[in-house]
């Protein structure tokens, strides 16, 4: 059945609520925590060894389109009116924005211990423990713009350094590629300070708190940062109709990322879907 992703600021009163109330829900089962702890147990890093999936990597944006799916299923066998909706970050890249309304995702995090005291996943609301995560804090944290080391969301021009490039990925397929759309769009680059972060990484990194690192599910605008991210893959392949997924084959032996990277007919864990079953995306649309 087809759906539609909005894009957040198009939202509806009721839609805002429908959607809140059903990842509510989520977490009240338990069923949220297993999402948080899925991406923790696949976050890693250039130099660890075995396969990589969810981040640095070709998989990076396969890897979470079927994350973001199965959350959105998960969210829809609640209220089947909802859909994960989308952040663009080149627009509403203000701390102002309606997305960090009080009826929405709340605000940023008190200037003592970035603890998140407006909204419906407010600690002192009681809805939203963290119960899972890499600290030991027991509270959503943010810390919008970095105040203490500011640093401004993508912009436009940004973004359109990564969807120009005709070329998904290239070698050696990690953090450290120079090119390539997968790169540009996840957005590890060299430099120092904020340099090194563009794109995908900057807007966790602008966020802070729980945004920062493997336990980032924690704070529910990961889902609409995703959501957005994987617009973009779909605008990127309707632009380069012939720009492929690459590596198309297995690496071989004797490169340095044979077996630590899925070219696109190889499994993805936990699901043992391919990068390829999840280049169709004619189930869903976005406004």
């Amino acid at each position: 059945m087809a759906y539609v992703r909005k894009n957040q600021r198009d939202l509806t009163a009721a839609e805002r609520r429908r959607f809140v109330a059903a990842v509510l829900e989520l977490k009240r089962r338990g069923t949220y925590d297993d999402f948080v702890r899925r991406h923790i147990d696949f976050y890693r890093a250039d130099g660890e060894g075995g396969l990589r999936l969810a981040h640095g990597t070709p998989t990076f944006l396969p890897w979470h389109r079927r994350f973001l799916l199965d959350f959105e299923r998960a969210l829809r066998r609640i209220d089947p009116s909802v859909t994960v909706p989308y952040w663009d970050w080149t627009r509403d890249n203000s701390t102002t924005s309606s997305l960090w309304g009080a009826d929405f995702m709340g605000g940023n995090g008190r200037r003592a211990d970035l603890q998140v005291t407006t909204g419906p996943f407010a600690y002192s609301g009681g809805r939203w423990p963290i119960a899972v995560a890499m600290t030991e804090i027991r509270f959503l944290t943010r810390d919008l713009g970095r105040p203490r080391e500011p640093l401004a969301l993508p912009t436009p021009a940004d973004l359109e350094r990564a969807m120009r490039d005709p070329v998904y990925d290239v070698s050696p397929w990690n953090s450290t590629s120079g090119s390539g759309f997968r790169n540009l769009l996840e957005g590890w680059a060299p430099g120092v300070g904020n340099a090194r972060w563009q794109n995908h990484n900057r807007v966790h990194r602008w966020v802070g708190g729980m945004m920062l690192g493997g336990a980032s599910v924690n704070d529910p605008v990961f889902w609409l940062h995703h959501a957005f991210v994987d617009l973009l893959w779909s605008r990127w392949m309707r632009r380069h109709p012939r720009s492929g997924y690459r590596p198309a084959e297995p690496l071989p032996p004797g490169d340095l990322q044979h077996g630590r990277v899925a070219a696109l007919h190889e499994p993805m864990d936990p699901w043992r879907v391919t990068p390829a079953d999840m280049l169709d995306v004619s189930h869903e649309s976005r406004t």
